[in-house]
């Protein structure tokens, strides 16, 4: 398991293959990752605990305990927890892990990871 700090929380990467990557994402309350999209990488989020926002695609959609999203590649997305609970997401997704194009980042990161 590699555990990889962030401003906004950390990500634990429980699994990294060819073929997939499994993560646990924890969010801090109040906090949101960047507006970012990827160009080859296919991600499925699963809220564990907590409750958020996503938005995706020009969309918002409220997160809760047990919602699932799929966000496309090339597809403009961001999640912010709520400003009241952490939120702690499980997503699976293909192993392109660095490819990430922020568009809009509250901590001042490089465009591109």
């Amino acid at each position: 398991m590699k555990i990889v700090d962030k401003p906004w929380g950390r990500e634990e990467w429980l699994s990294l293959t060819d073929r997939y990557c499994l993560k646990k994402i924890h969010i801090m309350k109040g906090h949101r990752i960047s507006l970012q999209h990827h160009e080859k990488k296919l991600e499925t989020m699963y809220v564990w605990s907590g409750a958020g926002e996503l938005y995706y695609d020009g969309e918002t959609s409220p997160m809760n305990e047990g919602d699932v999203f799929t966000i496309l590649p090339k597809r403009t997305h961001r999640v912010t927890a709520s400003k009241n609970k952490d939120l702690l997401i499980v997503e699976v997704s293909t192993p392109e892990v660095y490819d990430v194009v922020r568009e809009d980042d509250d901590y001042n990161r490089e465009k591109k990871e």
